[in-house]
């Protein structure tokens, strides 16, 4: 590599090679003797907090450039993504230990490495690069997965890798652009089949002696068991975005705050960039790791955000069995033979493992969605799943459409030509002033007609209760069919996606679409989507009454979207603070019963919560302890015995509401509330970041926001230390963005990736951007050309292949 090193005298940014920009204690490539030789390039500007804007000339440089910075920050969890779509985890690591892989749910390396060696030898992805668009991926974006691939083994080739998760790794190794795709579709199956790959890997057809002949799946327990496994609630991704239209805004230009809650560790993380090829694409956000392409982002026209939506992405079809063969299902009276494949996955320390799955017409035999959904295979019946997004690779073609849209008229053509999300909604606004919500994803074509039709005993509790069809699969005429507008069968066209275009605001924080505005709700939609006139979580209704609000004020602007995210306002106390602590006052005494038996005095706890000023600020006292009352109150108590005045459809952002204090379990929640702080040493009333905080290079950062069940905007999932309190987030608030537009095309955004650009603790951007989450600081992003150069952090870095 040539080191040359100059000013750029107009902006005084200094232009540097790669290895001027690596993290401390790594090693500088050699330097080049010539040029690249026609290698692929590009150029890196690093602004404030390791954020790169990547320059190239088109996509495959693109690509390769992106490839290269992410490598940069996220070498280990990049690799650790490779290895398991490779299906090596049991390889390197045994096959008995959990993954640990945000690409997979196995309960053990086994499971995962069997499901992800089936697709590597079924040539699954292979064959959905080899269709043409819009059916499967277009140019671009196979140019974008080659130079992704490129630069990532680029960086690997010319440099050292200090993160000590995986330094000297054997696992750590060169990629190829199918790698890249495997990587992509992972995360298209991550809520179908990806939710059964134990279940899946697992499948066994029952022996001879007819011992599983009455076994059947019980449809109540089942019916429970999906509605919470489908609950994006209780997921661990969710998030809040809303769009305001010009008409409430103080310029009359869109606003968008999107609000994701991912993981904080792993790859289902989130990586800010900004991509341009000039006079192609310009475009600014954050990238799911692995991903070429931005997934959540802005530009100089429009912006928009994700939620995961409660559409159900998969479906059931029951099979009936040949008596004589449990491995041969009836269609119309027509037999057909299951297909087997056979797969053998490599094992550290011991000798290869081989196992048998079994594959139908309508998709893999499945014998559990999760251990909490049995579903068993007898003599006379088995299950099959459905998963169209196990034949869909485009969902990078729509973010890439996003990247080049010019308003939410873009948006939607992007979502209408390419079809390619899988589980979320997209929220959008644009500078001319509009706003969207659509529901467009990549769903099982389930008319409430066709399980109506052909729904089984189980189906018919089950599509209901929580969205799961469970379809005769022994009738052709109960087959999935197709709409005219869908480029893939089997699914919805864009026509019948439930969608809300401009109104005043448009909000989703993980319920369905039909309160997506108080005033104007969406109706009309099938099952599958999620429910219509059903309670709503309390952080939507929260959300809703916030936003509302905000619209009714007008004068909008991106500062008001800044102070929502950090309001960190508790709807649950709000609704029910006040009348624990009257009640907690009242107990005669002021003790409590705990559900050791024993009495607890919790006369401070009633004045501490009294006291509260009902938010999730770090400096919020009685905050922890309302938080840990609530959570054993609501594992306790059923939702419809915890209030007084019951859901109604026609008021649902009120209600349910009025807390009922003489429910079972209220006084017992409360003492085991109070003696499990005590028994901490955690004062009643501390400030809530004393005892709610991560711990990065050895410094406490204080964290504020609060769990789903409190209805906090700002949504913190925090892992529980009996001795410490609230040590470290799981997932929660991740990538941020407040963005507007001025009279120029410069969007006025900020900006926050919560835990920071690398994971890699050598890194300076291993918690730069936590400890400005800590104090609820942003970043001002930069993305016109006078912004990037006006950075006094500036760093321009050329990346090259090495031949």
């Amino acid at each position: 590599m040539r080191i040359r090193t100059r000013r750029l005298a107009a902006a005084g940014v200094t232009l540097l090679t790669a290895a001027a920009l690596l993290p401390a204690g790594a090693v500088a490539a050699p330097r080049d003797t010539g040029p690249s030789g026609g290698g692929l390039h590009a150029t890196v500007r690093y602004t404030q907090y390791g954020i790169p804007h990547i320059l190239a000339k088109d996509y495959t440089n693109l690509g390769f450039g992106t490839g290269w910075a992410q490598a940069a920050d996220q070498v280990c969890t990049l690799a650790d993504g490779y290895v398991t779509v490779r299906g090596e985890r049991s390889r390197y690591f045994g096959p008995d230990a959990a993954p640990g892989s945000a690409l997979s749910s196995a309960s053990t390396n086994l499971g995962s490495d069997l499901y992800f060696r089936g697709v590597r030898e079924a040539g699954t992805v292979e064959k959905l690069l080899r269709q043409p668009a819009p059916a499967g991926p277009g140019r671009q974006v196979k140019e974008l997965m080659r130079g992704f691939a490129a630069g990532y083994n680029a960086w690997l080739k010319q440099n050292r890798v200090t993160d000590p998760a995986c330094a000297k790794a054997a696992w750590v190794r060169p990629i190829t652009a199918l790698d890249v795709a495997r990587h992509g579709f992972a995360v298209q199956v991550l809520g179908g089949q990806g939710r059964g790959i134990d279940g899946i890997t697992g499948a066994r057809p029952p022996g001879a002696t007819g011992k599983e002949r009455g076994r059947t799946a019980d449809p109540h327990r089942t019916a429970r068991a999906a509605r919470e496994l489908f609950s994006a609630q209780d997921a661990d991704m969710g998030s809040n975005a809303v769009a305001f239209h010009g008409r409430t805004t103080a310029n009359g230009k869109g606003l968008l705050l999107g609000n994701p809650h991912y993981p904080w560790q792993g790859g289902r993380r989130f990586w800010q960039s900004q991509q341009t090829i000039p006079g192609e694409l310009n475009v600014s956000g954050a990238s799911l790791l692995g991903t070429s392409v931005v997934n959540i982002g802005f530009n100089g026209d429009v912006a928009w955000s994700h939620t995961v939506a409660t559409g159900v992405t998969l479906n059931l079809h029951q099979l009936t069995l040949d008596p004589a063969d449990p491995t041969t299902y009836l269609v119309d009276g027509k037999p057909h033979k299951m297909t087997r494949r056979t797969v053998t996955v490599p094992v550290k320390d011991g000798a290869p493992v081989t196992r048998t799955q079994w594959w139908t017409r309508y998709g893999p035999v499945v014998t559990g969605l999760g251990p909490q959904l049995p579903l068993p295979w007898s003599v006379t019946t088995a299950y099959a799943l459905n998963d169209p997004n196990a034949m869909n690779l485009r969902g990078s073609d729509t973010n890439l459409g996003f990247g080049k849209a010019r308003s939410t008229a873009g948006i939607v053509k992007a979502l209408r030509d390419t079809q390619g999300l899988p589980w979320v909604n997209t929220v959008a606004a644009d500078r001319h002033g509009h706003s969207l919500l659509t529901q467009s994803q990549v769903l099982p074509r389930i008319t409430d007609d066709l399980a109506e039709r052909c729904g089984t005993a189980l189906g018919k509790v089950t599509y209901p209760a929580s969205g799961v069809a469970v379809l005769d699969g022994s009738r052709s005429a109960c087959a999935l069919g197709s709409d005219k507008d869908a480029v893939q069968p089997g699914i919805f066209g864009p026509s019948r996606m439930p969608t809300l275009k401009d109104a005043p605001y448009v909000e989703n924080s993980n319920d369905s679409a039909w309160l997506t505005n108080a005033d104007r709700p969406i109706t009309g939609y099938e099952r599958i989507f999620g429910t219509i006139g059903t309670r709503r979580s309390l952080r939507t209704r929260g959300a809703i009454a916030d936003v509302a609000a905000m619209a009714e004020k007008g004068r909008l602007t991106v500062a008001d979207l800044q102070r929502q995210q950090f309001a960190n306002r508790v709807p649950a106390a709000d609704l029910a603070a006040d009348d624990t602590a009257k009640a907690c006052a009242a107990l005669p005494g002021g003790t409590a019963t705990g559900s050791d038996g024993k009495t607890v005095d919790v006369r401070e706890a009633c004045e501490v919560l009294a006291r509260w000023d009902h938010r999730m600020d770090t400096g919020s006292r009685g905050a922890l302890l309302f938080d840990r009352f609530w959570r054993k109150l609501t594992a306790a108590v059923p939702s419809e015995r915890l209030w007084k005045v019951p859901f109604s459809a026609a008021d649902p952002v009120r209600t349910p509401n009025t807390l009922d204090t003489s429910a079972p379990g209220f006084t017992t929640a409360l003492a085991d509330a109070v003696t499990e702080l005590r028994a901490a040493g955690i004062a009643l009333d501390a400030p809530l970041g004393k005892n709610q905080y991560v711990v990065r290079n050895g410094k406490r950062l204080p964290v504020h926001g609060g769990t789903e069940s409190l209805g906090v905007w700002n949504k913190i999932e925090a892992t529980w230390d009996a001795k410490a309190g609230y040590t470290e987030v799981a997932h929660g608030s991740s990538h941020i963005q407040a963005v507007g537009w001025g009279e120029d095309r410069c969007p006025k955004a900020r900006t926050l990736l919560t835990y920071s650009q690398s994971s890699n603790p050598t890194s300076p951007h291993y918690s730069d951007q936590t400890r400005l989450y800590a104090k609820e600081r942003w970043v001002t992003s930069r993305f016109c050309e006078k912004d990037i150069y006006g950075d006094p952090a500036l760093k321009v870095v050329r990346v090259r292949e090495r031949r």
